[in-house]
């Protein structure tokens, strides 16, 4: 395709704007591939040329160093082949070819160097022996199911290629998983590969020695100063005599380093202290689990200063104190301040208890002014939450007084008394920057007149959101959320229990919260909220491009819904603390775009 098709596709519509991106990069691309480019960045001549199968060209470009400067006289062209005809047999052994072979093919007259990589045939697994040892050989039933499970779980079975790498992360992977439970003593004794090079085959012997059968023995607690014991053991996991399984270590390792009076938390098993024991008539050894406990800072103090598209700047100081009146609750106190929002908030969080339920109380007092909409509200609440695995669900009461002051609207004055549920859930691969799995979250609140309240009403929201993988750079998110306000009218109940959207993670293109119900010269929540999302994003490396569109709305009855939409573009940066999102966007029907700056976690 020439330049001038490249111009008249590009003209066509905004739509094929990557397409045309694409193309006009493509010379550029092939051109750095003729010449090569250097280490440093910089752009060297090609002076050999490796003339080599598809199947060993990326191994050859990533660990064989070739000349950057032409090679003028015999000597050093010598010297040259010699180093390729010892170290590219040597790599193509990595990859599972033992016959390789490198040769001349020309010298050009400028002294460019044309070689012919031979290969030879690829070598293949013909034969798997994997023997066992220890309790895991005696003969069970349930031992025996459980040898044949990973015997099937090989990751190197007959018939596939054979590479070093594939053999080490096969034998790697499969001393985990006997190690992974009951066993985890679990050691390789023998390992071998015997490669027949006439025949391009390799026969595979393994041996694993189980060791003894594990159980878990006491607790032993160390480094522990200012906290009790108590509150490392209620987070246990698993029970004294319960079999070992590496997974119920790793998690009470995470439930207590978790927990902000710990620094640091190393959990470990002590296998020289282990006590010979019978099990239902089965010989096992009960070990201690040691847990060393690095205790965190009492108190910490924090500094921040910020900016975002929804709410502008942003300072904030807070203040956490760790081992509140000696009974290791969590003391905290909050003041942020941001162009339209200021709130000051303090409250206390007791530790889990032994069910991994906690108590948190909360009070706070705090000023918008968005939309042409200023609230005051004073709350107060307690909350019961838990976290299970990937779930996390909570129950709460809270109390409010919400001063409303719309421009050109009527002084609003709300009290409400409301109790919360909440459910949680996400399962995603990282939660700092998904590229798969999904989260849901559901909450219910509601309120009566005849308790502390102005309104009848029951609030109910909903919000799914997936992440799906199109090959390794590139994933899909897609995200739908609802909410539905059930009252006679919704004069005296809260803004937090209303509907607004715009801005980031709703609607792009609108100014943050600038869809909603009119009222004078102001935007307030309505009862019924409805948004979706559908966004692509392809990385490159720690960046990437995204190109999304959205729809949503709010409103105070069904009826009266209207969806917005708007679309655009967006660079992103895994940093730190999660993919940065600088988005430019289009609203249908307004007057600019709007630029648009978050986090995008998975919360």
């Amino acid at each position: 395709m020439n330049n001038d098709n490249r111009n008249v596709l590009c003209g066509m519509s905004r739509g094929v704007l990557l397409v045309c991106v694409w193309l006009a990069l493509l010379p550029l691309w092939a051109q750095a591939d003729d010449v090569g480019i250097s280490a440093a960045g910089q752009i060297a001549p090609k002076v050999v040329e490796l003339i080599a199968p598809k199947e060993v060209r990326e191994v050859l470009a990533s660990y064989f160093v070739l000349p950057t400067k032409v090679l003028a006289s015999e000597n050093e062209r010598a010297v040259f082949m010699r180093r390729a005809q010892r170290e590219i047999p040597e790599l193509l052994v990595t990859e599972g070819y033992f016959s390789g072979k490198v040769k001349l093919r020309s010298v050009s007259s400028e002294g460019l160097l044309e070689l012919e990589v031979l290969p030879g045939a690829r070598t293949v697994v013909s034969e798997v022996n994997i023997e066992f040892r220890g309790d895991l050989a005696l003969p069970d039933a349930t031992r025996s199911a459980r040898v044949q499970q990973l015997r099937a779980a090989w990751r190197l079975p007959v018939g596939k290629p054979f590479r070093a790498i594939a053999w080490d992360d096969a034998k790697a992977d499969l001393l985990t998983q006997v190690a992974s439970k009951d066993y985890a003593a679990a050691r390789m004794v023998e390992s071998a590969a015997q490669v027949d090079a006439a025949t391009a085959s390799a026969r595979l012997h393994i041996v694993i020695d189980s060791g003894a059968r594990y159980l878990f023995g006491e607790m032993q607690v160390s480094g522990l100063e200012r906290y009790e014991e108590l509150l490392v053991t209620r987070n246990a996991t698993f029970s004294r005599g319960q079999p070992y399984q590496r997974d119920l270590l790793l998690a009470f390792q995470t439930k207590v380093q978790n927990q902000p009076q710990f620094g640091s938390v190393v959990v470990s098993l002590d296998t020289a202290s282990g006590v010979q024991t019978s099990v239902a008539g089965e010989s096992a050894v009960i070990i201690p689990v040691k847990i060393k406990i690095d205790e965190a800072q009492s108190r910490k103090i924090s500094l921040g200063a910020g900016y975002s598209t929804n709410s502008g700047k942003r300072g904030s100081l807070s203040y956490q104190s760790y081992n509140f009146v000696n009974q290791a609750w969590t003391l905290n106190g909050a003041l942020v301040l941001e162009q339209n929002h200021q709130i000051f908030s303090t409250g206390i969080d007791t530790p889990p208890n032994p069910l991994g339920y906690r108590l948190s109380w909360v009070g706070s007092t705090e000023k918008t002014q968005i939309q042409g909409l200023e609230t005051r509200l004073d709350k107060f609440g307690v909350t019961r939450s838990r976290s299970l695995f990937d779930i996390d669900s909570g129950i709460s009461l809270t109390w409010q007084e919400e001063l409303l002051l719309p421009q050109g609207g009527i002084l609003e004055d709300n009290l409400a008394l409301v109790l919360d549920w909440r459910w949680y859930r996400r399962r995603v691969d990282n939660p700092l920057s998904p590229m798969n799995g999904e989260l849901t979250e559901i909450k219910i609140g509601a309120a009566s007149k005849e308790l502390l309240s102005d309104q009848d009403f029951v609030r109910s929201y909903v919000r799914h959101q997936a992440w799906i993988p199109l090959g390794a750079n590139d994933v899909v998110s897609l995200r739908i959320e609802g909410g539905y306000t059930a009252s006679r009218s919704r004069l005296g109940i809260p803004q937090d229990y209303l509907f607004r959207v715009g801005g980031t993670q709703t609607v792009r293109g609108f100014a943050y919260q600038s869809l909603g119900v009119s009222e004078g010269n102001a935007i307030v929540g309505g009862r019924v909220m409805t948004t979706a999302s559908l966004e692509y994003t392809h990385w490159f490396g720690s960046y990437g491009f995204a190109l999304f569109s959205d729809a949503g709305g709010a409103a105070d009855t069904l009826p009266t819904l209207h969806l917005s939409s708007g679309s655009g573009a967006g660079i992103r940066w895994r940093s730190p603390v999660g993919p940065l999102a600088l988005d430019l966007a289009q609203g249908k029907g307004q007057p600019s775009s709007h630029v648009h700056f978050s986090i995008a976690v998975a919360i």
